[in-house]
């Protein structure tokens, strides 16, 4: 059947359905695309040495996990892959790092490491791109991490205006990365 498999498998078995009824499947870049986030810092505070490296080894290890179609995110503290997204999606990510925060499990200080989103490789981009907005920032600050790093051009910026503010007001960088390439 084609709704066995991961997110990805499953949205092309419908785009597919729908496409031999005659319709045209788009994506969100053909219809609003300044809902994308672009290439740069959105935020006054942007991403350090420390967490540059974070970023690219984030990207690696999103990378790596794209032909097992599992998540979309991973949080990375002092170059160690602490946490990475599964089923429960970007705000169960955030919980769990911030429970491992709260137990001790974490030695990292507040305010180091980085969430970093990005669509998997290969993937329909019509269909599932990753979003984040206001609770993303809200999740990453109780998470203590440093800030946030997403693809450009490939991610959603849902309600941009009050994302950048409370990351402002937390203190946190907001960071759009070249979908290809070395991270900024």
């Amino acid at each position: 059947s084609g709704l066995r498999g991961g997110d990805d498998h499953a949205l092309r078995t419908v785009a597919r359905a729908f496409e031999e009824e005659g319709f045209r499947v788009v994506g969100i870049a053909d219809l609003a695309p300044e809902l994308l986030m672009p290439d740069g810092a959105l935020t006054r505070r942007a991403p350090d040495e420390a967490a540059t490296a974070d970023i690219a080894l984030g990207r690696s290890v999103l990378k790596a996990m794209s032909p097992f179609d599992v998540g979309q995110g991973a949080v990375v503290i002092d170059r160690h892959v602490v946490a990475v997204e599964d089923i429960g999606g970007t705000d169960a990510l955030l919980a769990r790092v911030a429970s491992l925060r709260a137990d001790g499990r974490l030695r990292a200080k507040p305010g180091r490491g980085v969430l970093v989103k990005a669509p998997k490789s290969g993937q329909d981009r019509r269909l599932d791109l990753p979003a984040f907005g206001p609770k993303t920032v809200e999740g990453v600050a109780a998470a203590g991490l440093a800030g946030i790093a997403v693809a450009a051009g490939s991610t959603v910026v849902v309600e941009g205006d009050r994302l950048v503010d409370l990351a402002d007001r937390a203190g946190i960088f907001v960071v759009g990365v070249a979908a290809e390439g070395p991270a900024p």
